[in-house]
Protein backbone atom coordinates (compact mmCIF):
# COMPACT_ATOMS: atom_id res chain seq x y z
CA UNK A 1 0.00 0.00 0.00
CA UNK A 2 1.57 3.24 -0.95
CA UNK A 3 2.07 5.65 2.20
CA UNK A 4 0.83 8.99 2.37
CA UNK A 5 3.50 11.60 1.48
CA UNK A 6 2.20 15.21 0.97
CA UNK A 7 -0.70 14.03 -0.91
CA UNK A 8 -3.04 15.72 1.39
CA UNK A 9 -4.46 12.68 2.73
CA UNK A 10 -3.68 10.28 5.64
CA UNK A 11 -4.65 6.89 3.34
CA UNK A 12 -3.06 5.28 0.63
CA UNK A 13 -1.64 7.49 -2.41
CA UNK A 14 -2.34 4.61 -5.08
CA UNK A 15 -5.04 5.94 -6.75
CA UNK A 16 -3.77 9.67 -6.95
CA UNK A 17 -3.45 9.17 -10.55
CA UNK A 18 -6.78 8.64 -10.91
CA UNK A 19 -8.03 11.04 -8.52
CA UNK A 20 -6.38 13.74 -10.14
CA UNK A 21 -8.07 12.54 -13.91
CA UNK A 22 -11.16 12.43 -12.43
CA UNK A 23 -10.73 16.18 -10.38
CA UNK A 24 -11.70 14.51 -7.05
CA UNK A 25 -9.73 14.52 -4.04
CA UNK A 26 -7.37 11.08 -3.62
CA UNK A 27 -9.61 10.57 0.12
CA UNK A 28 -12.96 10.66 -2.06
CA UNK A 29 -11.72 8.30 -4.46
CA UNK A 30 -10.24 5.89 -1.92
CA UNK A 31 -13.44 5.76 0.14
CA UNK A 32 -15.65 4.88 -3.45
CA UNK A 33 -13.24 2.16 -4.72
CA UNK A 34 -13.28 0.40 -0.83
CA UNK A 35 -16.78 0.76 -0.84
CA UNK A 36 -17.01 -0.80 -4.04
CA UNK A 37 -14.28 -3.50 -2.67
CA UNK A 38 -16.60 -3.79 0.59
CA UNK A 39 -20.02 -4.31 -2.19
CA UNK A 40 -18.11 -7.19 -3.90
CA UNK A 41 -16.09 -8.78 -0.81
CA UNK A 42 -19.70 -9.39 0.53
CA UNK A 43 -21.27 -10.99 -2.39
CA UNK A 44 -18.00 -13.65 -2.03
CA UNK A 45 -18.97 -13.54 1.33
CA UNK A 46 -22.39 -14.32 0.95
CA UNK A 47 -21.95 -17.13 -1.62
CA UNK A 48 -18.28 -18.74 -0.29
CA UNK A 49 -18.34 -18.16 3.30
CA UNK A 50 -22.38 -19.07 3.82
CA UNK A 51 -22.79 -19.95 7.53
CA UNK A 52 -24.42 -23.35 6.18
CA UNK A 53 -20.18 -24.45 5.16
CA UNK A 54 -18.16 -21.95 6.89
CA UNK A 55 -17.57 -21.74 11.04
CA UNK A 56 -18.48 -18.34 12.51
CA UNK A 57 -14.78 -18.21 13.87
CA UNK A 58 -13.88 -17.93 10.06
CA UNK A 59 -16.89 -15.42 9.05
CA UNK A 60 -15.43 -13.57 12.09
CA UNK A 61 -11.87 -13.51 11.37
CA UNK A 62 -12.61 -13.00 7.92
CA UNK A 63 -15.04 -9.99 8.03
CA UNK A 64 -12.61 -8.36 10.68
CA UNK A 65 -9.10 -8.72 8.78
CA UNK A 66 -11.08 -7.47 5.76
CA UNK A 67 -12.40 -4.36 7.54
CA UNK A 68 -9.09 -3.49 9.51
CA UNK A 69 -7.23 -3.69 5.65
CA UNK A 70 -9.97 -1.08 4.34
CA UNK A 71 -9.78 1.23 7.56
CA UNK A 72 -6.30 0.94 6.55
CA UNK A 73 -6.12 2.08 2.98
CA UNK A 74 -8.47 4.83 3.67
CA UNK A 75 -6.90 6.35 6.64
CA UNK A 76 -3.56 5.09 6.97
CA UNK A 77 -2.02 4.87 10.72
CA UNK A 78 -4.97 6.55 12.21
CA UNK A 79 -6.99 3.20 11.47
CA UNK A 80 -5.14 2.07 14.46
CA UNK A 81 -7.46 4.73 17.07
CA UNK A 82 -10.66 2.18 15.95
CA UNK A 83 -8.53 -0.85 17.58
CA UNK A 84 -7.45 1.40 20.13
CA UNK A 85 -10.78 2.53 21.33
CA UNK A 86 -12.15 -0.50 21.17
CA UNK A 87 -9.30 -2.22 23.05
CA UNK A 88 -9.54 0.18 25.71
CA UNK A 89 -13.47 -0.15 26.34
CA UNK A 90 -13.46 -4.10 26.32
CA UNK A 91 -10.80 -4.05 28.98
CA UNK A 92 -13.26 -1.68 30.96
CA UNK A 93 -15.65 -4.21 30.25
CA UNK A 94 -13.76 -7.26 32.19
CA UNK A 95 -12.63 -5.35 34.80
CA UNK A 96 -15.72 -3.34 35.84
CA UNK A 97 -18.85 -5.76 35.62
CA UNK A 98 -21.98 -5.51 34.00
CA UNK A 99 -23.36 -3.36 36.85
CA UNK A 100 -20.99 -0.57 35.79
CA UNK A 101 -19.79 -1.20 32.87
CA UNK A 102 -22.28 1.07 30.60
CA UNK A 103 -21.17 4.13 32.86
CA UNK A 104 -17.62 3.64 31.97
CA UNK A 105 -17.78 2.73 28.64
CA UNK A 106 -20.07 5.55 27.92
CA UNK A 107 -18.18 7.93 29.09
CA UNK A 108 -14.13 6.64 27.78
CA UNK A 109 -16.05 5.75 24.53
CA UNK A 110 -17.04 8.91 24.00
CA UNK A 111 -14.33 11.00 25.79
CA UNK A 112 -12.16 9.23 22.90
CA UNK A 113 -14.25 10.25 19.94
CA UNK A 114 -13.97 13.86 21.46
CA UNK A 115 -10.09 14.12 21.91
CA UNK A 116 -9.69 12.68 18.56
CA UNK A 117 -12.37 15.50 16.90
CA UNK A 118 -10.74 18.01 18.75
CA UNK A 119 -7.48 16.97 17.60
CA UNK A 120 -8.23 16.74 14.66
CA UNK A 121 -9.53 20.47 14.45
CA UNK A 122 -7.25 22.03 16.56
CA UNK A 123 -4.22 20.54 16.45
CA UNK A 124 -4.27 19.44 12.42
CA UNK A 125 -5.26 21.95 9.34
CA UNK A 126 -8.77 22.19 9.69
CA UNK A 127 -10.67 21.36 6.90
CA UNK A 128 -7.21 19.40 4.97
CA UNK A 129 -8.38 16.13 4.76
CA UNK A 130 -12.13 15.47 3.13
CA UNK A 131 -12.00 11.97 4.51
CA UNK A 132 -12.52 12.21 8.01
CA UNK A 133 -10.93 9.21 10.34
CA UNK A 134 -13.89 9.99 12.98
CA UNK A 135 -16.24 8.83 11.56
CA UNK A 136 -15.95 5.67 11.55
CA UNK A 137 -14.93 6.63 15.44
CA UNK A 138 -18.44 8.10 15.69
CA UNK A 139 -19.92 4.63 14.07
CA UNK A 140 -17.22 2.58 16.58
CA UNK A 141 -18.65 4.40 19.78
CA UNK A 142 -22.31 3.90 19.21
CA UNK A 143 -21.64 0.25 18.71
CA UNK A 144 -19.60 0.10 22.18
CA UNK A 145 -22.19 1.65 24.21
CA UNK A 146 -25.05 0.18 22.72
CA UNK A 147 -22.96 -3.38 23.39
CA UNK A 148 -22.38 -1.92 26.88
CA UNK A 149 -25.80 -1.42 27.73
CA UNK A 150 -26.93 -4.17 26.10
CA UNK A 151 -24.76 -6.29 28.38
CA UNK A 152 -25.54 -4.14 31.21
CA UNK A 153 -29.17 -4.89 30.63
CA UNK A 154 -28.73 -9.05 30.26
CA UNK A 155 -26.38 -9.35 32.94
CA UNK A 156 -27.23 -6.62 36.08
CA UNK A 157 -30.61 -5.88 35.68
CA UNK A 158 -33.44 -7.45 36.43
CA UNK A 159 -35.93 -8.94 33.81
CA UNK A 160 -39.08 -7.05 35.15
CA UNK A 161 -37.13 -4.05 35.08
CA UNK A 162 -36.43 -3.52 31.26
CA UNK A 163 -38.81 -2.20 28.71
CA UNK A 164 -39.86 -4.38 25.45
CA UNK A 165 -37.10 -3.17 23.62
CA UNK A 166 -34.36 -3.76 26.38
CA UNK A 167 -35.60 -7.19 26.89
CA UNK A 168 -35.50 -8.04 23.62
CA UNK A 169 -31.87 -6.89 23.16
CA UNK A 170 -30.59 -7.96 26.01
CA UNK A 171 -27.44 -9.87 25.74
CA UNK A 172 -26.64 -12.94 28.60
CA UNK A 173 -22.99 -13.40 28.53
CA UNK A 174 -19.82 -11.50 27.64
CA UNK A 175 -18.57 -11.83 23.79
CA UNK A 176 -15.62 -13.14 22.87
CA UNK A 177 -12.36 -10.47 21.49
CA UNK A 178 -13.35 -11.58 18.07
CA UNK A 179 -16.74 -11.50 18.18
CA UNK A 180 -16.48 -7.83 19.66
CA UNK A 181 -13.52 -6.37 17.02
CA UNK A 182 -15.92 -8.25 14.30
CA UNK A 183 -19.00 -6.66 15.61
CA UNK A 184 -17.44 -3.20 15.79
CA UNK A 185 -14.84 -3.28 12.80
CA UNK A 186 -16.17 -5.45 9.69
CA UNK A 187 -15.56 -4.62 6.40
CA UNK A 188 -19.46 -4.15 5.30
CA UNK A 189 -19.75 -1.46 8.13
CA UNK A 190 -16.38 0.46 9.24
CA UNK A 191 -16.33 3.01 6.79
CA UNK A 192 -19.88 4.47 6.54
CA UNK A 193 -21.58 2.24 9.51
CA UNK A 194 -24.66 2.04 9.58
CA UNK A 195 -25.24 0.91 13.41
CA UNK A 196 -27.06 -2.45 14.10
CA UNK A 197 -27.62 -4.23 17.03
CA UNK A 198 -24.72 -7.05 18.29
CA UNK A 199 -27.84 -9.61 18.71
CA UNK A 200 -28.73 -8.53 14.81
CA UNK A 201 -24.97 -8.72 13.82
CA UNK A 202 -24.50 -12.26 15.95
CA UNK A 203 -27.74 -13.64 14.46
CA UNK A 204 -26.34 -13.35 10.54
CA UNK A 205 -22.86 -14.28 11.34
CA UNK A 206 -24.63 -17.77 12.73
CA UNK A 207 -26.77 -17.76 9.66
CA UNK A 208 -30.20 -17.94 12.59
CA UNK A 209 -31.36 -14.23 10.95
CA UNK A 210 -34.08 -15.90 8.81
CA UNK A 211 -35.81 -18.25 11.61
CA UNK A 212 -35.58 -15.08 14.01
CA UNK A 213 -36.82 -12.30 11.87
CA UNK A 214 -39.74 -14.74 10.41
CA UNK A 215 -40.67 -15.40 14.09
CA UNK A 216 -40.69 -11.46 15.53
CA UNK A 217 -42.87 -10.35 12.24
CA UNK A 218 -44.51 -12.98 11.89
CA UNK A 219 -45.45 -13.95 15.39
CA UNK A 220 -45.00 -17.85 14.13
CA UNK A 221 -42.67 -20.08 11.54
CA UNK A 222 -43.48 -19.04 8.34
CA UNK A 223 -43.65 -21.67 6.03
CA UNK A 224 -41.00 -19.55 3.78
CA UNK A 225 -38.53 -20.10 6.29
CA UNK A 226 -38.48 -23.98 5.99
CA UNK A 227 -37.27 -23.66 2.77
CA UNK A 228 -34.52 -21.50 0.19
CA UNK A 229 -33.72 -18.23 2.49
CA UNK A 230 -34.50 -14.40 0.48
CA UNK A 231 -32.48 -13.64 -2.53
CA UNK A 232 -31.18 -9.63 -1.55
CA UNK A 233 -30.82 -9.04 -5.07
CA UNK A 234 -33.56 -7.11 -5.48
CA UNK A 235 -33.09 -5.01 -2.94
CA UNK A 236 -29.65 -4.81 -3.73
CA UNK A 237 -29.97 -3.89 -7.07
CA UNK A 238 -32.26 -0.78 -6.27
CA UNK A 239 -29.88 0.58 -3.63
CA UNK A 240 -27.02 0.55 -6.09
CA UNK A 241 -29.92 2.55 -8.23
CA UNK A 242 -30.55 5.22 -5.79
CA UNK A 243 -26.70 5.21 -5.30
CA UNK A 244 -26.13 6.07 -8.87
CA UNK A 245 -28.84 9.00 -9.22
CA UNK A 246 -27.90 10.31 -6.12
CA UNK A 247 -24.44 10.55 -7.56
CA UNK A 248 -25.28 11.86 -10.56
CA UNK A 249 -27.27 14.19 -9.11
CA UNK A 250 -24.33 15.40 -6.58
CA UNK A 251 -21.41 15.61 -9.30
CA UNK A 252 -23.84 17.82 -11.66
CA UNK A 253 -26.73 19.74 -9.65
CA UNK A 254 -25.00 20.63 -6.31
CA UNK A 255 -22.38 22.57 -7.68
CA UNK A 256 -24.94 24.38 -9.09
CA UNK A 257 -26.44 25.56 -5.68
CA UNK A 258 -23.81 26.01 -3.51
CA UNK A 259 -25.12 26.26 0.37
CA UNK A 260 -22.14 28.88 1.33
CA UNK A 261 -24.16 31.75 -1.30
CA UNK A 262 -27.04 31.22 1.23
CA UNK A 263 -24.66 34.32 3.52
CA UNK A 264 -23.55 36.11 0.31
CA UNK A 265 -23.14 39.40 1.00
CA UNK A 266 -24.57 40.91 -2.14
CA UNK A 267 -27.54 37.79 -2.05
CA UNK A 268 -28.30 38.44 1.38
CA UNK A 269 -28.63 42.23 0.68
CA UNK A 270 -30.24 42.16 -2.32
CA UNK A 271 -32.95 39.33 -2.63
CA UNK A 272 -35.74 39.36 -0.87
CA UNK A 273 -37.59 37.16 1.61
CA UNK A 274 -39.26 34.92 -0.49
CA UNK A 275 -36.08 34.11 -3.32
CA UNK A 276 -33.79 33.66 0.40
CA UNK A 277 -36.41 31.14 1.13
CA UNK A 278 -36.54 29.32 -2.51
CA UNK A 279 -33.03 29.28 -2.63
CA UNK A 280 -32.71 27.65 0.63
CA UNK A 281 -34.62 25.18 -0.17
CA UNK A 282 -33.05 23.83 -3.11
CA UNK A 283 -29.42 24.36 -1.88
CA UNK A 284 -30.31 22.12 1.02
CA UNK A 285 -31.91 19.74 -1.06
CA UNK A 286 -29.04 19.57 -3.41
CA UNK A 287 -26.56 19.15 -0.68
CA UNK A 288 -28.09 16.16 0.58
CA UNK A 289 -28.00 13.56 -2.09
CA UNK A 290 -23.92 12.93 -1.28
CA UNK A 291 -25.29 11.52 1.73
CA UNK A 292 -28.23 9.01 0.48
CA UNK A 293 -25.06 8.21 -1.94
CA UNK A 294 -23.07 7.44 0.99
CA UNK A 295 -25.99 5.84 3.71
CA UNK A 296 -27.63 3.72 0.51
CA UNK A 297 -24.19 2.47 -0.95
CA UNK A 298 -23.67 0.97 2.80
CA UNK A 299 -27.10 -0.54 3.48
CA UNK A 300 -26.40 -2.53 0.20
CA UNK A 301 -23.18 -3.88 0.92
CA UNK A 302 -24.50 -5.01 4.22
CA UNK A 303 -27.13 -6.53 2.28
CA UNK A 304 -25.42 -8.44 -0.32
CA UNK A 305 -23.41 -10.19 2.37
CA UNK A 306 -27.09 -11.06 3.36
CA UNK A 307 -27.51 -8.49 6.39
CA UNK A 308 -30.45 -6.83 6.54
CA UNK A 309 -33.20 -9.29 6.25
CA UNK A 310 -36.42 -7.89 8.13
CA UNK A 311 -39.07 -11.07 7.58
CA UNK A 312 -41.66 -10.37 5.69
CA UNK A 313 -44.43 -7.27 5.21
CA UNK A 314 -48.38 -8.17 5.64
CA UNK A 315 -48.11 -8.35 2.05
CA UNK A 316 -45.92 -11.44 1.91
CA UNK A 317 -42.98 -9.05 0.29
CA UNK A 318 -39.41 -9.60 1.58
CA UNK A 319 -38.28 -6.82 3.57
CA UNK A 320 -34.61 -5.97 3.65
CA UNK A 321 -34.65 -2.42 6.01
CA UNK A 322 -33.29 -3.92 8.87
CA UNK A 323 -30.55 -1.99 9.24
CA UNK A 324 -31.87 1.38 6.53
CA UNK A 325 -30.47 4.45 7.62
CA UNK A 326 -32.70 6.83 5.47
CA UNK A 327 -36.42 7.71 4.03
CA UNK A 328 -35.86 9.53 1.28
CA UNK A 329 -39.39 10.37 0.90
CA UNK A 330 -39.71 11.40 3.82
CA UNK A 331 -36.87 13.54 4.20
CA UNK A 332 -37.85 15.53 1.38
CA UNK A 333 -41.16 15.71 2.48
CA UNK A 334 -40.23 16.82 5.72
CA UNK A 335 -42.75 19.54 7.44
CA UNK A 336 -40.56 19.69 10.79
CA UNK A 337 -37.27 19.08 12.17
CA UNK A 338 -38.31 16.15 14.28
CA UNK A 339 -40.02 14.59 11.06
CA UNK A 340 -36.42 15.08 9.21
CA UNK A 341 -34.27 13.77 12.02
CA UNK A 342 -36.54 10.78 12.63
CA UNK A 343 -36.17 9.85 8.58
CA UNK A 344 -32.41 11.35 8.42
CA UNK A 345 -29.77 8.82 10.10
CA UNK A 346 -32.25 6.32 11.37
CA UNK A 347 -29.91 3.97 13.18
CA UNK A 348 -28.74 6.65 14.52
CA UNK A 349 -32.01 8.47 16.23
CA UNK A 350 -32.71 4.81 17.37
CA UNK A 351 -29.36 4.93 19.01
CA UNK A 352 -30.06 8.16 21.25
CA UNK A 353 -33.61 6.76 22.19
CA UNK A 354 -32.33 3.39 23.61
CA UNK A 355 -29.17 4.51 25.38
CA UNK A 356 -30.23 8.47 26.46
CA UNK A 357 -33.85 9.61 26.04
CA UNK A 358 -35.66 6.06 27.48
CA UNK A 359 -32.64 6.15 30.04
CA UNK A 360 -32.43 9.60 30.89
CA UNK A 361 -34.95 10.36 34.40
CA UNK A 362 -34.80 14.05 34.10
CA UNK A 363 -35.48 16.22 30.82
CA UNK A 364 -34.57 13.01 28.57
CA UNK A 365 -34.88 15.53 25.22
CA UNK A 366 -33.03 17.82 26.38
CA UNK A 367 -30.10 15.56 27.42
CA UNK A 368 -30.79 13.93 23.91
CA UNK A 369 -29.64 17.34 21.97
CA UNK A 370 -27.09 17.67 24.01
CA UNK A 371 -25.47 14.15 23.85
CA UNK A 372 -26.32 14.54 20.14
CA UNK A 373 -24.07 17.72 19.58
CA UNK A 374 -21.22 15.99 21.37
CA UNK A 375 -21.17 12.87 19.68
CA UNK A 376 -21.21 14.77 15.50
CA UNK A 377 -18.05 16.41 16.90
CA UNK A 378 -16.84 20.22 18.13
CA UNK A 379 -18.14 22.00 14.70
CA UNK A 380 -20.10 25.04 15.82
CA UNK A 381 -23.00 23.93 13.43
CA UNK A 382 -23.60 21.11 15.50
CA UNK A 383 -24.32 22.63 18.56
CA UNK A 384 -26.11 25.43 16.84
CA UNK A 385 -28.45 22.76 15.15
CA UNK A 386 -28.83 20.99 18.25
CA UNK A 387 -28.88 23.37 20.98
CA UNK A 388 -31.45 25.78 19.80
CA UNK A 389 -33.70 22.76 18.69
CA UNK A 390 -34.32 21.90 22.30
CA UNK A 391 -36.44 25.16 23.03
CA UNK A 392 -37.96 24.57 18.86
CA UNK A 393 -38.99 21.05 20.45
CA UNK A 394 -40.37 22.01 23.41
CA UNK A 395 -41.93 24.63 22.45
CA UNK A 396 -44.18 22.86 19.68
CA UNK A 397 -44.46 19.68 21.99
CA UNK A 398 -46.38 21.73 24.28
CA UNK A 399 -48.19 23.44 21.55
CA UNK A 400 -49.59 20.43 20.16
CA UNK A 401 -50.27 19.35 23.68
CA UNK A 402 -52.20 22.57 24.53
CA UNK A 403 -53.87 23.57 21.39
CA UNK A 404 -57.07 21.41 21.27
CA UNK A 405 -57.60 21.49 24.98
CA UNK A 406 -57.75 25.51 25.67
CA UNK A 407 -59.44 26.36 22.13
CA UNK A 408 -62.69 25.24 21.94
CA UNK A 409 -63.61 27.34 18.68
CA UNK A 410 -63.43 24.62 15.21
CA UNK A 411 -62.54 27.49 13.31
CA UNK A 412 -59.72 28.83 15.57
CA UNK A 413 -58.04 25.78 16.27
CA UNK A 414 -58.35 24.44 12.47
CA UNK A 415 -56.38 28.50 12.13
CA UNK A 416 -53.80 27.91 14.37
CA UNK A 417 -52.72 24.32 13.37
CA UNK A 418 -52.56 25.82 9.73
CA UNK A 419 -49.67 28.71 10.98
CA UNK A 420 -48.26 26.26 13.17
CA UNK A 421 -47.87 23.72 9.98
CA UNK A 422 -46.79 26.59 7.60
CA UNK A 423 -43.98 27.59 9.86
CA UNK A 424 -42.89 23.84 10.68
CA UNK A 425 -41.12 23.62 6.96
CA UNK A 426 -39.79 26.82 7.25
CA UNK A 427 -37.94 26.13 10.79
CA UNK A 428 -37.01 22.39 9.63
CA UNK A 429 -34.95 24.38 6.64
CA UNK A 430 -33.48 26.92 8.98
CA UNK A 431 -32.20 24.16 11.28
CA UNK A 432 -30.84 22.08 8.52
CA UNK A 433 -28.87 25.09 7.20
CA UNK A 434 -27.32 25.45 10.24
CA UNK A 435 -26.00 22.22 10.35
CA UNK A 436 -24.55 22.58 7.00
CA UNK A 437 -23.50 25.71 7.10
CA UNK A 438 -22.06 25.94 10.89
CA UNK A 439 -19.11 23.17 9.75
CA UNK A 440 -17.92 24.88 6.47
CA UNK A 441 -17.90 28.26 8.17
CA UNK A 442 -15.96 27.77 11.70
CA UNK A 443 -14.18 30.40 10.95
CA UNK A 444 -16.51 33.16 9.99
CA UNK A 445 -19.18 33.11 13.01
CA UNK A 446 -19.77 36.49 12.24
CA UNK A 447 -21.09 35.77 8.69
CA UNK A 448 -23.19 32.91 10.24
CA UNK A 449 -24.98 35.05 12.74
CA UNK A 450 -25.70 37.68 10.72
CA UNK A 451 -27.64 34.87 8.74
CA UNK A 452 -29.27 33.80 11.08
CA UNK A 453 -30.22 37.13 12.36
CA UNK A 454 -31.44 37.94 8.91
CA UNK A 455 -33.65 34.65 8.86
CA UNK A 456 -35.33 35.34 11.92
CA UNK A 457 -35.04 31.70 13.59
CA UNK A 458 -35.54 33.38 16.76
CA UNK A 459 -38.58 34.57 15.32
CA UNK A 460 -40.47 30.85 15.32
CA UNK A 461 -39.34 30.29 18.42
CA UNK A 462 -41.15 33.38 20.08
CA UNK A 463 -43.94 32.77 18.10
CA UNK A 464 -44.40 29.13 19.30
CA UNK A 465 -43.51 29.83 23.03
CA UNK A 466 -46.00 33.04 22.90
CA UNK A 467 -48.66 30.98 21.34
CA UNK A 468 -48.56 28.74 24.26
CA UNK A 469 -48.78 31.41 26.57
CA UNK A 470 -51.64 32.94 24.73
CA UNK A 471 -53.45 29.33 24.36
CA UNK A 472 -52.64 29.02 28.64
CA UNK A 473 -54.70 32.14 29.56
Amino acid sequence: MASSGNSGTTGSTLLQPFSEAINLSVDQVNFVVCQLVALLASVWFRLYLHPSQTSSYVRHAVATLLGLYLALFCFGWYALHFLLQSGICYYIMIIVGAGHMHKFCFVIAFGYLTLCQVSRVYLFDYGLYSADFTGPMMIITQKITSLAFELHDGMARKEEHLTPTQKSLAIRSMPSLLEYLSYNCNFMGILAGPLYTYKDYIAFIEGKTLHAKCAVVNGKIDDRCEHAEPSPVPAVLCKLLVCGISLTFHLTITKMFPVAYNIDETFVNTANFASRVFYLYFSLMAARPKYYFAWSLADAINNAAGFGFNGYDVNGNERWDLISNLNIVNIESATSFKMFIDNWNIQTALWFKRVCYDRCRYYPTIATFIISAMWHGVYPGYYMTFLTAIPITLAARAVSDNLDFFINATFVRAACHILIFSLLPLQSLFQEFKLFLGKKHYFNGRKVRKYISLFTGKMHIDILSNLVDMLKK
